[in-house]
């Protein structure tokens, strides 16, 4: 059975609306469309080439597929190439055509069809695309998930735990990476399980 990574860039009080630019999501007024890019460094992009070399398939909601059927098509490099030849599947309410290469639209059932991808495909990667994030969130459909954090607060915006968070453990798989410019990359696997609960006044916090 496959893999479903789930990948996010946020600020520190949660915030991943519209990282990469300033048209990217607008909704409600948000204001701050691009702040990931005065901060994007290196290792960060290190980061990120590294973290998807092992994908065979990338699972994206509508708005983010719009975003990256407009620009990849056209862009040069690796993650180019790869993000053009491998298939993409989309989660959509709507029946939109679909004219990047290797594209197919989910069917309505979205819950089952991607419990249906993880038998065709080893790494599935989902980028943005935050409604469904919210619904993977919420079925627990997901096995590892890939936080970028940068030093900011914006105060506002669609958040990473949003309406589908339920309880869940989760485990750090990887030692937690800082780059020059402060974001942290911290990467864990879902855990079996639900969060337990204790007393420190009881002795439960001694090791």
């Amino acid at each position: 059975m496959g893999l479903i990574h789930i990948d996010l860039f946020t600020t520190l009080d949660g915030v991943a609306q519209a990282p990469g630019g300033p048209d990217e999501d607008a909704e409600d007024g948000f204001a701050f469309g691009g702040w990931q890019a005065p901060l994007w460094d290196e290792v960060v992009d290190e980061q990120v080439n590294t973290g998807m070399a092992d994908l065979d398939a990338l699972l994206l909601g509508r708005r983010t597929y719009d975003i990256f059927a407009a620009y990849w098509p056209h862009a040069d490099g690796g993650i180019a190439r790869l993000f053009n030849s491998i298939p993409k599947y989309v989660a959509s309410r709507e029946a939109p055509t679909l004219e990047w290469a290797n594209s197919t639209l989910l069917g309505p059932d979205v819950v089952a069809a991607v419990r249906e991808l993880r038998d065709r495909h080893a790494n599935i990667h989902v980028i943005g695309s935050l409604d469904l994030v919210q619904t993977l969130f919420t079925e627990r459909l997901f096995d590892r998930l890939t936080l970028w954090v940068y030093p900011i607060l914006l105060g506002g915006g669609k958040k990473v735990f949003a309406d589908g968070v339920v309880p869940t453990n989760l485990r750090l798989i990887e030692p937690v990476v800082a780059s020059p410019k402060g974001a942290v990359m911290q990467r864990y696997a879902l855990a079996d399980g639900t969060p337990g609960v204790g007393d420190m006044s009881a002795g439960d916090h001694e090791g």
